[in-house]
């Protein structure tokens, strides 16, 4: 799962909301707090890491068996500077000999010193979740540390007590109030700003409009003279100096100010530069003028919604806040903020490793669009788990997502003979269902994989009477939400219908009347496992609820006479009773 991750430095400077929590020394009578955006995943922590530099380690070090390796681990991390030391392929690290509580499970999980975590971040100290992070996963299986999955494909908790089957947006809540109550942890949140250098000696970059005069000092270019043009150069490479300086005729030009011998700035602008505001220039590119004119941003910003890579998401995208805030001071925007919402995805992972060029684990996607189409690859990447997680890329995925494609041809093709009409039944009303459910998902809650799951449910209930009634509109029904994962499918499937033109169709709205229920399937968990599933009215009361369950012969057969601490409702889907 791609989170905003406990321990990357590209997040030190940006406010980043979470939980401090105390994870318990007991050899040393001390509590160790760490900070995390993702309290939800604390029943998956399966060890801690703290930087080289935390103060906690010169304790440590003194009663460690293993004091002498560490002594040296902490003396070597310390002399790397901490953006080598994050970006390191390779982790590193010394287990100290000592153990905390994690303050969910009560157990004790071991506590190494690494130097991919930082002190500058946070406290100094995180909770490892290999099963949910990708830096934490390469350590666990390079010391052969467990890995506990605690968040299902749906975004639920697993593994997690009394929280079991939670969103995890409303487990983070409810696991620190939890916390709270016991002493062992409170909201908080981190801010930690630091200096940015934006210069770079590479070739590729907005040159930097500086000249250096012996008698001038530093002399900005003039505005008549911008912009500063990169000169043709045969090789891109610094070999000890940037590239720009071997130009020597680019280099050496007259002092703006004095006239005398003058030198440019070699080093180039970083593309965090151009990263910061580039989608204002979107909205008037061919301006030779301005680099764009104040009434056309003002028209089509700011961003409704952005979707970046988690990298660029978390690192760039900050700059384009100071950069729209600084405009704005200067009167060129009409806005302060360059985006409404942000979001960012995971990683695509292969063989257990992030998808890169540099590791050569890369599928090309061309030779997959001509086995399976470019609709099965889309619809196989945004299945495969939420958005903002990391996905395992697997043919096997793909050829699955296939073979649904296919079965949803048949299937419509054959409903597509149903007589028109049916304004009522368990087809209909599924149908309505799905399209107040996948409505929901990705506009409310902005997810993608759980409404592909609700259109193969109603794909299902199709496929079992293509003929019956309400079939067409099912069948119409699903074509319609699959549209914007695989349109072209769906745009043969809409004229196989005896239409036209899908992607001209307004969004299906679901009908209110058909959503309305008397009774619901209520899930009945002890301790986070399901013990029974039982018909509930929908005007039963929690209290009522919670009698249902601990009267079902299934459950009581599992309580054993146990005492109930906590009985957990989350109306209209579960009770979990907690002993």
């Amino acid at each position: 799962m791609a989170r905003p991750d406990d321990h990357d430095p590209a997040q030190l400077d940006r406010p980043l909301e979470g939980a401090e929590l105390l994870f318990r020394i007991e050899e040393l009578d001390v509590d160790l707090p760490v900070f995390t955006t993702r309290p939800d995943t604390l029943f998956g922590a399966t060890f801690c890491v703290l930087a080289p530099e935390h103060p906690l380690v010169d304790r440590l070090v003194e009663r460690s068996p293993n004091a002498d390796e560490l002594r040296e681990y902490v003396r070597r991390s310390m002399a790397k500077r901490g953006e080598v030391r994050a970006a390191a392929e390779e982790k590193t690290g010394v287990f100290t000999g000592f153990y905390a509580v994690n303050p969910a499970t009560g157990e004790p999980i071991p506590i190494w010193v690494a130097d991919y975590v930082l002190m500058e971040y946070g406290t100094g100290a995180i909770m490892a979740v290999p099963g949910h992070d990708e830096r934490d996963h390469e350590y666990a299986e390079r010391f052969g540390l467990p890995v506990v999955a605690v968040i299902d494909e749906d975004g639920q908790l697993v593994n997690s007590g009394q929280f079991d089957g939670l969103p995890a947006d409303e487990a983070k809540k409810a696991i620190v109030e939890w916390l709270g109550e016991q002493g062992r942890g409170r909201p908080a949140v981190s801010f930690r700003l630091r200096d940015w250098g934006f210069s770079r000696q590479r070739y590729w970059g907005c040159p930097i409009p500086i000249v250096y005069c012996e008698q001038c000092g530093v002399v900005p270019v003039p505005e008549e003279e911008l912009p500063v043009l990169l000169p043709e150069v045969e090789d891109y490479r610094p070999k000890g100096k940037p590239p720009l300086a071997s130009n020597e005729e680019w280099l050496h030009v007259p002092c703006p100010r004095c006239g005398g011998a003058g030198v440019r700035e070699a080093d180039t602008m970083d593309t965090f530069v151009d990263s910061s505001w580039y989608f204002l220039r979107y909205v008037d590119p061919h301006n030779d003028q301005a680099p764009f004119e104040r009434w056309l941003v003002d028209f089509w910003l700011p961003v409704d919604q952005y979707v970046g890579g988690i990298d660029h998401a978390t690192g760039h995208l900050l700059y384009s806040r100071f950069f729209v805030k600084v405009l704005n001071e200067l009167g060129m925007l009409g806005f302060r903020e360059p985006f409404q919402r942000l979001f960012h995805q995971g990683w695509v992972r292969q063989g257990g490793s992030k998808m890169s060029k540099s590791r050569g684990n890369v599928t090309a996607p061309d030779q997959l669009a001509d086995m399976y189409g470019a609709d099965a690859i889309r619809l196989y990447i945004l299945f495969a788990g939420p958005a903002d997680q990391d996905m395992d890329w697997t043919e096997e995925g793909i050829e699955g997502i296939g073979r649904f494609l296919r079965r949803l041809w048949r299937i419509v093709n054959e409903a597509a003979g149903a007589t028109e009409g049916g304004d009522g039944g368990p087809l209909v009303r599924k149908a309505h269902e799905t399209i107040a459910r996948v409505t929901d998902d990705i506009g409310r809650r902005f997810v993608f994989n759980t409404p592909i799951a609700a259109v193969m449910e109603l794909v299902n209930e199709l496929g079992r009477n293509p003929s019956a009634p309400g079939a067409r509109f099912a069948a119409e029904t699903a074509v319609s939400l699959i549209q914007p994962y695989a349109p072209h499918i769906a745009e043969e499937l809409w004229s196989q219908l005896g239409h036209e033109r899908l992607w001209e169709q307004p969004w299906p709205v679901a009908d209110e009347a058909q959503l309305e229920r008397e009774t619901f399937e209520l899930v009945i968990q002890v301790n986070g496992k399901v013990r029974d599933r039982v018909e509930a009215s929908v005007e039963e009361s929690e209290e009522d609820l919670i009698a249902r369950a601990t009267a079902s012969p299934r459950v009581q057969a599992q309580l054993d006479g146990k005492e109930i601490r906590q009985a957990i409702v989350v109306p209209g889907k579960l009770v979990n009773l907690v002993v």
